[in-house]
């Protein structure tokens, strides 16, 4: 039977407290089919578009089904990208929060070390790329033998970038005796391979949107000259005015160049592309989801399951290689049945990309004639009002879970022999405090960061200034997050 509110699941008071804070009204179409599935130990395939609350669908009945004093990891969650890896991690990280989960993001370009030991410690759910997995496993930094939940997410995508034989390796390395949750788009022959090989009788479901992304997108293309596309971005942007735009371009270096004429133009706006360091791809992208510039460049390494609410205009500078991926590019805007705008910039000799795109979509997008000089001029005094006005900093997804839990450091770790049971002990003598106001511990070499639930910050971090843990007085500060 499908169950329209949360609270209809067999789900526990820490995970529906963490589910309300994050305003989950009621359980998407994919969530109504996935969570009763996977709560009830039972492998699935998923085929549902992107922006369809796939994330929760799986993260809430894994959130809810692990053990917390389990201290190895015991789900998996293989994403295509680095940007969705971080993303995954800090969605599964929001639901089970209240239920203290430790949730480790593992990938490439990120110090191979500094994982090693965050995974050397207790650890829940690990989200990783295939092949930052692989070289844990190979070099025995990653114990996978309590793995009882494996999810593959975007398996198309994983597909196209070459990921299969390296999931399959993973596969073959974890126990027999799981679950498996894959999620894709789109189901191709080599997926359904895999699913025939690796999963136990699953459940298929297919989720129809009831109003798929190129429709409820209103959708228009100009024609242009290669050498013109950057007087037509300025004119688009100024009749359009957005309040949030991610601008799409084929390759690294016309996002540098566009965003280079952009800044030139005093645009608040950022980039992101496969060449950047990986620190600088997360901040960028860290940055716009809570709106510090109204403007992202990027190659389609941010369309990809990436989720930023309110997107405004999607412009594709360039046309897209095929109709997948310009579904994917504008379905950054009109997140989950809201309406939302793209426009596409496409020159006389990608006649050909523009006829599939058409056939992907089944109808063509509106050619629109170019805004005249006046139609532009009378819009720039608007346009310039609001460029010069700081954007409204956006509120994270996390953000209401985290006013009434308070962050401490303290200045002591693994160096001086600092154990989570030191901290616990610690805290539980302080009066009016018990284990269940104790979030995640993490202990670093010479730092401990503890985190405080239930609007008992204040009242730890007072007593912590007097009280002695393991046998001395420690300098304890509020972190800022």
């Amino acid at each position: 039977m499908i169950k329209s509110n949360f609270n209809d699941y067999p789900l526990s008071s820490e995970l529906l407290k963490a589910i309300g804070m994050l305003n989950f009204k009621s359980p998407t179409r994919v969530q109504e089919q996935v969570i009763p599935a996977v709560l009830k130990q039972k492998d699935i395939i998923v085929k549902s578009q992107t922006g369809s609350g796939k994330t929760a669908a799986f993260a809430i009945p894994i959130c809810e089904l692990v053990d917390w004093d389990e201290n190895k990891p015991q789900a998996l969650v293989l994403t295509p990208t680095r940007e969705l890896a971080v993303q995954v991690k800090e969605d599964i990280f929001n639901i089970g929060r209240f239920k203290r989960l430790k949730v480790s993001a593992i990938f490439g370009k990120s110090p191979f070390y500094n994982q090693e030991k965050e995974l050397k410690q207790k650890t829940h759910v690990v989200v990783g790329t295939p092949g930052r997995i692989i070289d844990h496993l190979e070099r025995e930094t990653f114990d996978i033998s309590k793995i009882r939940y494996l999810v593959i997410d975007e398996a198309d995508e994983m597909l196209n970038m070459g990921f299969i034989e390296q999931i399959e390796t993973i596969i073959t390395s974890l126990p027999k005796e799981r679950v498996t949750i894959l999620l894709s788009a789109t189901i191709p022959k080599d997926i359904v391979a895999l699913c025939t090989k690796y999963m136990k009788e699953p459940i298929s479901v297919e989720i129809e949107e009831q109003n798929p992304a190129a429709d409820r997108i209103w959708q228009e293309r100009y024609s242009v000259n290669q050498k013109d596309k950057i007087q037509l971005l300025r004119d688009i942007t100024i009749v359009e005015n957005p309040d949030s735009c991610i601008i799409f371009c084929n390759t690294k270096q016309t996002v540098d160049d566009v965003y280079n004429e952009l800044e030139n133009l005093k645009y608040a706006c950022g980039k992101i592309h496969g060449g950047m360091e990986q620190r600088d791809r997360l901040r960028v992208m860290n940055d716009f989801k809570k709106g510090y510039f109204r403007y992202m460049v990027a190659t389609d390494v941010a369309a990809r399951g990436i989720d930023i609410d309110d997107i405004t205009l999607v412009i594709n500078y360039d046309i897209p290689k095929d109709g997948e991926s310009y579904v994917h590019r504008i379905g950054r805007t009109g997140r989950i049945n809201r309406e939302g705008r793209a426009i596409t910039f496409v020159t006389e000799n990608e006649s050909k990309l523009l006829q599939d795109i058409h056939q992907y979509i089944g109808k063509e997008i509106l050619l629109k004639e170019r805004p005249g000089k006046e139609t532009v001029n009378s819009s720039k005094q608007e346009f310039v009002e609001k460029i010069n006005t700081t954007p409204e900093v956006k509120e994270t997804k996390g953000a209401q879970l985290s006013k009434e839990i308070m962050k401490l450091h303290i200045n002591a770790g693994k160096k001086t022999k600092m154990r989570p049971v030191d901290i616990v002990g610690t805290l539980c003598n302080i009066k009016g405090m018990t284990a269940e106001d104790i979030g995640i511990i993490n202990i670093v070499d010479i730092s401990t960061f503890v985190e405080i639930l239930n609007n008992k910050g204040e009242l730890a971090f007072r007593e912590l200034q007097k009280t002695p843990i393991k046998g001395r007085l420690r300098k304890v500060s509020k972190v800022e997050t």
